[in-house]
This record gives structure tokens, C-alpha cells and sequence, in this order.
């Protein structure tokens, strides 16, 4: 059994009202990291939901991307983006049908993408790795089994959790500039509240040879 059998049906009703599932802060990991995202380059937010790391992303200089499988996050992400006065190239779109292209970003941001299941998992890190331009960087963040334990946010299902091991694997074509499995208390809105098992990765697509 899974808990995203319709992904889009369920997301969107995730998002119904007025107030925001994971708040409207960025997320830590990726406000401590972003700095090593080349500057003022163009930067992917992954699963963007309602837009809070997209918007923040614009607001430091970056030309951003992002999309997110739920109509209704992303017309709060829009709105979201207006109030802020900044603009993001928002898509409504899943891992499969969006418009991934080879080297068109110099950074990638893929926070608490869980969702995805081992197959889906493997395609959408795929496309990540090809995305990058090189020397474009990966930031991302997800939760590890034990989080299994506090269930303060992510989905209870193991096997779309992230381990050391799995990250290293998957993108062995990167450079692991950081990689790290640590606790913290993450408070993102209703969606992420309380103690929480994390794991956080930067890592830097090669540059090609001089």
C-alpha cells in the first residue's frame, strides 16, 4: 500500500485553504547551502509545493524554476510569488512530465521530495544529475528511516527514506561536497513539526576539464 496512489488528487487537497502546509520560511538546510549554488545563476526547485523555497531562491538573485504535480500549490505559489515581488517559472507538472533538460541548471533544489517511491526515486535522480550544468550543484534534503520513530512529518513508508549509503550510490557521478545525518527541531508549518531525523547532502556536478 502506498499513501500517493493519486499523487495529484492527494496534494492538492494537502494544500486546500488559506494557510500554508509547510509555512512560507524556505527550508533550513537549503538557506544554510545556498550560497554554494553559482551566483545568480539558475536554480530548479524540485516538488515545490506552494512555493516557499522557490520564492526565497528568486529573492536572493536566482532565475528560478519549479514545479509541483498540484494545481493548487502552484496557484498559491504564483500568488505567493506576486505578493513577494519576484518572478518564478512555476509549472504544474510530475517528476515524469516535466520538461527536464541536460546541463540547464546551475543548481537543483530537491527538499523532502519523498514522495517518489524506489522506481520513481531512480528516475527522478537521474534527471537531477543530468540537469546540472557542470559545476552546477545539488542541494537536498530528506528524512532517514529513524524518522519513522517521531513521525513529525514525511511519509511512514521506509522505503521512500533516504540512508547515507543510498545517497552516495545514487549520485556517485557528483562531487559530495557535504553530506550529513543529523536531528533537529523543524518547525515548516503543519506539514514538518517537531523533532525530526534528517539527512542533508550538497553535492557539485564536475566541472569539464580545462
Amino acid at each position: 500500500m502506498t499513501a500517493f496512489t493519486d499523487a495529484a488528487e492527494t496534494w492538492n487537497r494537502r494544500f486546500e485553504g488559506a494557510d500554508f502546509l509547510f509555512g512560507t520560511e524556505p527550508n533550513a538546510w537549503l538557506r544554510e547551502h545556498a550560497g554554494a549554488f553559482p551566483h545568480g545563476g539558475r536554480v530548479l526547485s524540485v516538488a515545490d509545493g506552494e512555493g516557499r523555497n522557490s520564492v526565497w531562491l528568486a529573492k536572493q538573485g536566482f532565475a528560478v524554476d519549479a514545479f509541483d504535480i498540484a494545481e493548487v500549490g502552484v496557484a498559491k505559489a504564483r500568488a505567493f510569488a506576486a505578493r513577494e515581488g519576484v518572478v518564478v517559472d512555476f509549472q504544474v507538472a510530475d517528476v515524469d512530465g516535466y520538461g527536464w533538460q541536460a546541463g540547464q541548471w546551475d543548481g537543483i533544489a530537491a527538499i523532502f521530495v519523498q514522495f517518489a517511491d524506489p522506481a520513481l526515486r531512480t528516475r527522478l535522480f537521474e534527471r537531477i544529475v543530468a540537469g546540472l550544468r557542470p559545476g552546477g550543484v545539488l542541494v537536498l534534503q530528506g528524512y532517514t528511516p529513524k524518522q519513522l520513530e517521531y513521525r513529525t512529518g514525511g511519509p511512514p513508508i521506509l522505503s521512500h527514506l533516504y540512508t547515507e549509503a543510498m545517497l552516495r550510490e545514487a549520485f556517485a557521478a557528483l562531487q559530495i561536497l557535504e553530506l550529513r545525518e543529523y536531528e533537529a527541531e523543524v518547525h515548516e508549518g503543519r506539514g514538518h513539526d517537531g523533532r525530526s531525523a534528517l539527512i542533508g547532502l550538497v553535492a557539485r556536478r564536475p566541472p569539464e576539464p580545462a
